[in-house]
């Protein structure tokens, strides 16, 4: 059986946050998403997701100086747990998009929803 960890987010970039380690360069994006239905009375509802995603600049992904707030992009990589202990002590769970490609969508034209 061959084992996947693949996930593909399409969304609209909220902040961005660039860091310098000696000879590269990583962004955290905050990058929403947004899933539209209708709920039992036939209302539409948009439910908006934030993902972290991590970036570093090398292969496929170039550019991060273009990434700014509002930004589309579309992202493809893995999905990635860490456990860390808290302040206060409390065990957490973070979980983060590590990009293995990212493109920027130049479409002028308003996300169009389904339902």
């Amino acid at each position: 059986m061959e084992q996947l960890n693949r996930i593909e987010l399409r969304g609209v970039v909220g902040s961005v946050r660039l860091q310098t380690f000696e000879d590269s360069r990583m962004a955290r994006i905050s990058l929403a998403t947004n899933y539209a239905y209708k709920d039992r009375d036939g209302t539409a509802v948009i439910d908006t997701s934030w993902h972290n995603v991590v970036a570093w600049e090398g292969r496929n992904i170039h550019g991060l100086d273009q990434i700014v707030k509002g930004t589309r992009l579309q992202v493809t990589g893995r999905l990635r747990y860490q456990k860390y202990t808290g302040t206060d002590g409390v065990d957490r769970i973070a979980t983060d998009i590590l990009a293995s490609r990212i493109s920027i969508i130049d479409d002028p034209e308003p996300m169009q929803y389904e339902m």
